[in-house]
């Protein structure tokens, strides 16, 4: 029997308590609130023969790119398709799509919510999935595009709706429409105040637009909101570090790397990665990372099986294992990567053909110039600076590359290289302080244009 959700998407549960549960879990899924696991398994419980529990408990997983909970997610995948034939079609949609970015053909999957997005705007499940993966593809434009497909169909009264509405500010600011994003980001954190989503939005079109101080007062006066209980505090304080960072407040910036990021603050991967990356921008600043790079990747540990997980976290694993000055390491984990990258049984996974096509090469440019080979990291890193956007993750892998062709066109005496990144600088924001120092760094004819 087909009955409705409450946003009239079919649904193969007439079990009020299941479909209530399975609702409640889906919002802390797009909130970030919590997990959604106590509610999947209340909705389980409550009907056990509907699919969709089990797939939104694989998919959630999947999503969450930690290594150790691939063979929970594949087993309750497995779950999804034994019950498959009792759903709708909507639901068997979503089962093939997860089972899609369980064989890291993401591409694919997107395509599949695509299509349910056009017969159901309202598919928040379908919505929240894509917008991650392109999230995780680069996909900027599809960011953008994607929720400003659906936004029209849906109403104020739903209360996803403000999560919808972060989801179109984050996919603006992606694209460059910084003002735009600022604008539905307020509006979103208008219509619901515990919206962390929202925050992080309008953080990213401040931080794109040089407004550090101004970004600096918006984190910490919507901080009651964001800082506990919540998936995007780690990385709201990591955005909060950036805007000390862009100050050239190096001690601010270590205080809240310390607090809220370093090796012994709780958190997963995600929350590593950004660790490492500021990390290495300390590096390329001239601090002493070393001993809290070793305290980030005691913690972080990965194990051999997570290689190629995620392109962009084993960029970030050599990067902490650089600024702790394991160099062999490094090297070791980067061929480790090339060797799952290139084997012909991945050929089709998309996380593979980003290492293959922009993340072993970057990594190779990192490890030139953690060898202290400028002139070999410039020439990698300069020529992969148009698809590093490929690899998702917003602007933080290119402001990483970009910080690190300016060390090392400092160090090897590329002025022209370092001025023309300044003059990017320069024109996409207001030069900050950091930007400054890199200015010094390159000599007198940039400082008589600064």
């Amino acid at each position: 029997m087909t009955s409705l959700d409450r946003r009239g998407n079919p649904c193969s549960s007439s079990s009020e308590t299941a479909r209530a549960a399975a609702e409640q879990a889906l919002w802390r899924m797009m909130s970030q609130y919590g997990t959604p696991q106590a509610e999947l398994d209340a909705a389980a419980a409550a009907d056990p023969r509907w699919a969709l529990p089990q797939v939104m408990q694989a998919g959630h997983r999947l999503g969450l790119a930690e290594p150790g909970l691939v063979d929970q997610a594949l087993a309750q995948l497995q779950q999804a398709q034994a019950l498959a034939a009792g759903a709708t079609a909507r639901e068997r949609t979503h089962i093939e799509a997860v089972q899609r970015i369980a064989e890291g053909r993401w591409h694919d999957a997107c395509r599949l919510w695509e299509r349910l997005l056009l017969d159901h705007p309202r598919d928040a499940l379908a919505l929240h999935w894509a917008h991650l993966w392109d999230y995780r593809l680069g996909d900027a434009w599809s960011l953008r595009q994607r929720p400003a497909r659906v936004l029209p169909e849906w109403d104020d009264s739903d209360p996803l709706q403000p999560q919808v509405l972060a989801l179109h500010a984050f996919g603006l600011g992606q694209c460059n429409l910084h003002a735009q994003a600022e604008d539905e980001g307020r509006r979103a954190l208008a219509a619901d105040a515990r919206l962390p989503a929202a925050v992080h939005a309008v953080a990213h079109a401040l931080a794109l637009q040089g407004r550090f101080d101004e970004g600096t007062g918006w984190l910490r006066q919507h901080q009651p909101q964001w800082a506990e209980g919540n998936a995007l505090a780690g990385h709201l304080w990591w955005h909060q570090a950036l805007f000390r960072l862009e100050a050239l407040d190096t001690p601010g910036a270590l205080r809240l790397l310390d607090l809220h990021l370093g090796g012994d603050a709780p958190g997963g991967t995600p929350q590593r990665v950004d660790a490492a990356a500021l990390l290495w921008q300390l590096h390329l600043l001239g601090e002493d990372v070393g001993a809290r790079c070793r305290a980030l990747l005691r913690a972080w540990a990965p194990p051999a099986e997570a290689v190629g997980c995620h392109v962009v976290h084993d960029l970030h694993l050599v990067l902490a294992l650089l600024g702790a000055g394991e160099v062999a390491a490094a090297e070791r984990r980067v061929a480790r990567c090339a060797e799952r990258a290139l084997a012909p049984a991945h050929a089709r996974r998309s996380s593979h053909a980003l290492a293959r096509e922009v993340g072993l090469p970057l990594m190779r440019g990192m490890l030139a110039f953690a060898r202290g080979d400028a002139q070999a990291a410039c020439e990698a890193l300069y020529t992969l600076r148009a698809q590093v956007p490929r690899l998702g993750a917003g602007p933080a892998p290119c402001d990483l590359v970009d910080q690190t062709l300016l060390a090392a066109a400092t160090r090897s005496g590329q002025r022209a290289l370092g001025r023309a990144l300044v003059n990017e600088r320069r024109l996409a924001a207001p030069l900050s302080p950091l930007a400054r120092h890199w200015i010094e760094r390159l000599g007198s004819g940039e400082q008589a244009r600064a």
